[in-house]
């Protein structure tokens, strides 16, 4: 039976140790935090999972909370016009509904699941020194969580990274009392050009139903407002603060709201980065890095959760294929390359909409105000962002597709 050592006990590595576990793998999982650790800490994503990610978790039995999470119907979308009105507004229906489950929720009930079907869990901060050890005894260690100089093994892909820098400060606020959106549940994304990004949607946390606030605001602008918040209260002002001066329709919303509890607000900053997936230790000897540890996106295209689930399905995938061979660089680099084939496209789609939107952007976006079918696939390319490149990441394929849905007896095909 063949060992492997996973460093994290988050998404992607409970995922990626549960499947294993599955084939009949040895594995063990490590963790800094106890469930209790995490259960009353504080939160640590604004995680919203689609439908295909959720599929994951349903293939390997860990959809939990299907009965009591409330669902994510759809996605809305606004631009906020300079007189405070809203420039662009249109809403359209996910084909599957999304998910947003705490991870404190998520991970001490996946932890449980995987001790009960036979993985360990050890309990310890792991440094340069618990990898050596770990990559001493394992047929392959797997690092899927990690700071300071676990982080400093795997080196920065230059060529693959868009930015060197934080593209905007960030800030989550898990709430209750919110007034729900007319017609159907959402991701409630709203546009304030020069300012930052707005987005809420329905989620499940230690307290039951609640809302999920995020903030996204440019870096020196007037939503990089979050470093004299230094309490819970503070945090919350200062959402609602924002909100009434940008968004009085989102505002309006919020008139109710309080904190799920003390521990439901977070802030801060980082730069997407891409990762090149292989570490090597002192001894030589080398590890693998899984999900963010190699691709770090900026949350404001919600992808997460997401692309920890499929590169841990990815990853599965690869390591039952390999067999009985040995876990060497060059399967560790082809088994990320088989991932970046997927992530690439969702790193270039999420750089993108951190830059201001380019002309054919706006023209799509507002076309989804008046066409359905615009609108509905915008909203279900948060499912499967690779379809943007066919319709929405150029202007050639922007026109030729807004051309196919005004016209389509104009569209030949060959």
């Amino acid at each position: 039976m063949r060992n492997i050592i996973i460093i994290g006990a988050g998404q992607a590595g409970l995922q990626l140790g549960n499947g294993l576990l599955g084939a009949g793998y040895n594995v063990t999982v490590v963790s800094n935090r106890t469930p209790e650790q995490i259960r009353t800490g504080k939160i640590m994503s604004s995680q919203c999972m689609f439908g295909n990610a959720l599929a994951r978790e349903q293939a390997l039995g860990l959809n939990f909370w299907d009965n009591e999470c409330p669902p994510v119907e759809g996605i809305s979308f606004t631009v906020a016009g300079p007189d405070g009105d809203k420039a662009i507004s249109w809403a359209s229906r996910l084909d599957i509904a999304a998910q947003s489950v705490d991870q404190r929720v998520k991970m001490p009930q996946w932890m449980a699941e995987f001790e009960r079907r036979g993985g360990r869990i050890v309990y310890e901060d792991a440094g340069i020194g618990e990898l050596e050890r770990y990559a001493d005894s394992a047929d392959l260690v797997i690092v899927a969580a990690g700071k300071g100089e676990i982080a400093k093994m795997f080196e920065r892909d230059d060529a693959r990274s868009t930015y060197d820098r934080p593209q905007r400060a960030l800030a989550l606020a898990y709430v209750t009392g919110m007034t729900p959106r007319p017609d159907h549940s959402a991701v409630s994304f709203n546009l304030i050009p020069g300012v930052g990004e707005y987005f809420v949607f329905p989620a499940l946390t230690t307290t039951g139903p609640c809302e999920i606030m995020v903030f996204e605001g440019v870096p020196g602008g007037p939503m990089d407002c979050w470093a004299n918040a230094t309490t819970p209260a503070e945090h919350l002002a200062t959402a609602k603060s924002v909100l009434e001066t940008f968004l009085p329709w989102e505002a309006e919303r919020c008139a109710n709201i309080a904190l799920t509890d003390a521990n439901g607000v977070l802030a801060g900053r980082f730069p997407p980065t891409v990762r090149k997936p292989v570490g090597v230790l002192p001894s030589g000897r080398q590890v693998l890095g899984l999900a963010d540890v190699v691709v770090l996106n900026d949350p404001i295209t919600g992808q997460g959760s997401n692309n920890a689930s499929k590169c841990a399905a990815s990853y599965l995938a690869s390591i039952l294929e390999h067999g009985d061979r040995p876990f060497d660089a060059a399967f560790m680099q082809s088994t990320f390359e088989r991932y970046w084939d997927y992530a690439q496209y969702v790193a270039g789609w999420t750089n993108a909409l951190l830059a201001p939107p380019p002309p054919h952007v706006l023209e799509l976006l507002g076309a989804a105000g008046n066409d359905p079918r615009i609108a509905r696939r915008f909203a279900n390319g948060f499912d499967d962002p690779r379809d943007f490149y066919h319709w929405f990441m150029n202007p050639d394929a922007a026109n030729h597709y807004l051309s196919s849905v005004h016209n389509p007896s104009l569209v030949t095909v060959s």
